[in-house]
């Protein structure tokens, strides 16, 4: 639980980073521009690669992975 807690987070603040970026609040990194050319191209991410368990599916099959796998993990906590 404590990978998808780091990698949620991480995917959270990053949009966050990306979206201020975009919108001129903070300077876009090399990191949030090529973070934007992947999600542009259905790809993850390498930002969220690095905290996320190893997967070769193109992004929006990864994020529906990414999503079960988490509902799994939540349903097995707190149905016991």
């Amino acid at each position: 639980m404590a990978k998808f807690n780091r990698l949620m987070n991480n995917m959270r603040q990053s949009l966050v980073d990306l979206d201020r970026a975009i919108d001129g609040f903070i300077v876009m990194s090399d990191v949030l521009d090529k973070m934007y050319v992947s999600l542009q191209n259905g790809k993850v991410p390498a930002n969220w690669e690095k905290v996320a368990y190893p997967s070769l599916k193109p992004l929006a099959t990864w994020f529906q992975d990414m999503r079960q796998r988490v509902a799994v993990i939540h349903d097995w906590l707190t149905n016991g």
